[in-house]
C-alpha cells in the first residue's frame, strides 16, 4: 500500500486491540490511551489478537481513512506485546504491509556533498 506523502509518522501500537473497533473508536484510543493526537496525519497501525490482522488510522486533511488488512495464509511480523508505540519508518512499514519481515528493513544514510560535480 502506498500512503499518500512518504513523510508521513507511522506509529505501531504493540498491544492488540478489540479489532470491532471503528474510526472514532481507534480515535479515541489514540487521544485517551496512547497520548496522541489522532488528526495531526500521523498513521498509527494497529494489531489484532491474530497476527494476520492489522488496521490503519489516519487524517488525511478532509476525515479519518481506516483500512484493513487480512493475510490469508501467514502473518504480521510484529514487535514484543506491550503497552505503548513504535515508530516505523516508511520503507518498514511498507514491508509489514506486504507481509514481510521489517524488523530486516534497515534505511541507508548518506551525507549531502560538500560541493556540486
Amino acid at each position: 500500500m502506498t500512503l499518500p506523502m512518504s513523510g508521513l509518522r507511522i506509529m505501531v501500537a504493540t498491544k492488540p486491540i478489540d479489532f470491532r473497533k471503528g474510526h472514532d473508536s481507534l480515535a479515541a484510543l489514540v487521544k485517551n490511551e496512547l497520548d496522541r493526537d489522532p488528526f495531526t496525519g500521523t498513521v498509527f497501525v494497529f494489531r489484532a489478537r491474530k497476527a494476520d490482522r492489522l488496521k490503519l488510522l489516519y487524517w488525511d486533511g478532509t476525515g479519518l481513512v481506516l483500512a484493513y488488512k487480512r493475510l490469508e495464509e501467514h502473518s504480521f511480523a510484529w514487535p514484543a506485546v506491550k503497552d505503548g508505540l513504535m515508530s516505523l519508518s516508511h520503507a518498514q512499514f511498507e514491508a509489514l504491509f506486504a507481509g514481510m519481515d521489517w524488523r530486516r528493513v534497515r534505511a541507508v544514510t548518506a551525507r549531502a556533498p560538500q560541493t556540486a560535480e
